[in-house]
């Protein structure tokens, strides 16, 4: 076992729960970069995953425990039955291969409290991105620097075996800047070779889909929920404009709309989604950044909220959370902008209850926390900073 498990003492069990907002028990868990090897050939100045207790009224967050792991635990998903939590070990070092590795936890339900159970790899360097199936049965993971993806099995105690399937993604890199970008801009790194960067399944769980910043496409797999498997669909791929380098996506609630953000072009692409065929049609392209922008961005985080009203995306170096209001056929309205108080956010969350949104400001080494109307989908700054040492993600375990 490669990680070393140190433990600061596990706070009192949480309160019974009660009505009212005030009195709901909620954790956010929240993954760092913890390495000398940090993102970008900074140092990480996390410790490993941080475990904060949640005030729903007035979205305060406070440190709970710390769960050492220091090979950059970047990225963080819950199992559909909230019961385990695992991590992508952004490395390339795992057990001396040129690969990163994923981690299965334990949590106490009580609590909130995790035990390492087992790490496994990823099958390629870098995981930058993973999920859980809604099966419950798998953990996708997406290996940045590898170019590859992979289907990582749920063993029946939650704790993980070797892969069942590993896709190295095949295509032509485009080694020129984009040329949707905003004026002045010089955003282009990541089209040396493929480099998977996020992977998620469609709503039904039939398809999985991946994209990859490297070649400008997002894959599309057909899913064997039985075997652990993927297919190629027919077509295989969708492409994105050269250089536009998609990085995260987001289904619309009503699973008919996905969001496409790219990272270098800094731009949002709605597609209309076929899920009996698992066909991805764009429909519409728009700026992530205020009208009259110039200079260089790169965008990060993209998330419907939960009433599928409004599209949110983070742009870093401008440092800004950009807001849309969604159509009645899915196109997006730039609402507004809210400054993120914070430097890079490399992501972003909003809480179980909806009434406040997290920027994960990885260069600032602090969270921030917004109030979100419901109404009008803004932002407006509760003046909070929760000091973190290079956060990269978040996620919310209601104990309700």
């Amino acid at each position: 076992m490669h990680l070393l498990l140190m433990l600061l003492p596990v706070a009192a069990a949480l309160p019974a729960q009660q009505n009212g907002p005030a009195n709901r028990a909620i954790l956010a868990y929240v993954g760092t970069y913890s390495s000398p090897q940090g993102p970008e050939g900074s140092r990480g100045n996390g410790q490993g995953i941080y475990v904060f207790r949640m005030d729903p009224s007035n979205g305060k967050l406070s440190l709970r425990e710390i769960i050492a792991n220091g090979w950059n635990p970047s990225c963080l998903a819950l199992d559909p039955s909230k019961t385990h939590l695992y991590s992508a070990n952004e490395t390339s070092t795992f057990e001396g291969a040129n690969s990163g590795s994923v981690s299965a936890y334990l949590i106490d339900r009580s609590t909130g409290h995790m035990t390492l159970m087992n790490t496994v790899s990823s099958q390629g360097a870098g995981p930058a991105h993973l999920s859980v199936h809604s099966s419950g049965k798998y953990v996708l993971v997406a290996n940045y620097a590898g170019g590859t993806v992979a289907v990582l099995p749920i063993r029946p105690d939650g704790s993980l075996g070797p892969a069942t399937d590993v896709r190295k993604d095949e295509g032509d890199v485009f080694r020129t800047p984009s040329a949707t970008s905003p004026p002045g801009s010089f955003a282009f790194s990541g089209h040396d070779h493929p480099h998977a960067h996020m992977i998620q399944a469609d709503p039904s769980g039939k398809f999985v889909l991946a994209s990859d910043l490297g070649l400008d496409r997002i894959f599309i797999w057909k899913f064997d929920a039985g075997k652990g498997t993927l297919t190629a669909n027919d077509p295989a791929f969708v492409s994105l404009p050269p250089g536009g380098g998609p990085r995260h996506f987001a289904f619309h609630p009503n699973a008919r709309w996905m969001y496409s953000l790219q990272e270098e072009s800094s731009t949002l692409v709605k597609f209309d989604y076929e899920a009996t065929n698992g066909t991805l049609s764009p429909k519409q392209t728009i700026s992530s950044l205020p009208s009259g922008f110039q200079g260089t961005d790169y965008t990060s985080e993209v998330m419907v909220s939960s009433d599928g009203r409004f599209v949110y995306a983070a742009n870093r170096l401008h440092d800004g959370i950009s807001i849309f209001s969604v159509g009645r056929s899915g196109e997006l309205r730039y609402v507004g902008e809210e400054w993120t108080r914070g430097d890079y956010p490399r992501s972003f969350s909003i809480d179980p209850t909806g009434r406040y949104f997290y920027s994960c400001n990885q260069r600032g080494d602090a969270i921030t926390t917004f109030r979100v109307d419901p109404r009008t989908g803004r932002l407006s700054f509760t003046g909070q900073y929760t000091s973190i040492g290079t956060p990269s993600s978040m996620v919310f375990l209601d104990l309700r």
